[in-house]
């Protein structure tokens, strides 16, 4: 079973994130904290070591960049994985400089999450399987990384996934009909790449309101929420 510490201030969340862990074969919730002393100490002292950390970023007495940069300086290799609504490109950057293997932004289905550390459970068999000379794949397991992506639903392009993301990012808020005439596709395919990225967090689904008739349904990229935990 894999050892997981539950780290997040939010008392709900904390709970919601417990039963999603516990929802999932090979996990186990084997410790909560909801702050950033505490997650330390934690890990520090535990009497069993803690496989995997499911850390929070903002908390009142730290941050998740505290917690890590003093767990990696004390020698701790506990295997990490950042979830929360912070989505700051520095704060990735140096969460990933810290040797997160995921980074998980709130908020997100259980499905999102169950496929995330369905991959990291993937990854930490196979390094433990990797011994002698290691082929490549081996290797970015034994490290941590993986250049798999998680996989997306049936009928649906990485490559597109991204196309449509970049756009409403550039251009949004665009409704169905906006995105599909921008991107060169059909109204019903761009909408399934936008509905997608709506239960990833990824985009917010709105309602526009015009001079008459049915309102029409427009997405939007979802901005940085650096102070939100």
């Amino acid at each position: 079973m894999i050892r997981t510490l539950v780290v997040d201030d939010d008392a709900l969340t904390l709970e919601l994130h417990r039963t999603y862990v516990e929802r999932l074969d090979g996990f186990v919730v084997a410790g909560e904290c909801s702050g950033a002393r505490a997650a330390v100490s934690a890990v520090l002292d535990a009497t069993t070591p803690f496989d995997l950390v499911l850390l929070d970023i903002t908390m009142p007495d730290g941050t998740g960049l505290d917690v890590l940069r003093t767990l990696r300086a004390r020698g701790a290799t506990v295997d990490v994985i950042a979830v929360t609504a912070v989505r700051d490109a520095d704060a990735v950057r140096q969460m990933a400089a810290l040797g997160v293997f995921q980074y998980l932004v709130k908020p997100f289905p259980f499905a999102v999450f169950a496929e995330r550390l369905a991959a990291y459970r993937a990854h930490r068999e196979q390094a433990g399987a990797t011994d002698g000379e290691a082929t490549q794949a081996e290797i970015d397991a034994l490290v941590g990384r993986s250049t798999a992506r998680i996989p997306l639903p049936k009928g649906l392009s990485s490559g597109t996934l991204d196309r449509v993301a970049a756009a409403l990012r550039a251009d949004g808020p665009l409704s169905a009909s906006e995105a599909a005439e921008r991107l060169g596709m059909s109204r019903v395919a761009v909408r399934r790449y936008l509905e997608h990225l709506v239960g990833d967090g990824v985009l917010a689904r709105g309602a526009r309101y015009g001079s008459r008739g049915r309102p029409e349904t427009e997405y939007a990229w979802v901005r940085s929420q650096a102070n939100r935990s």
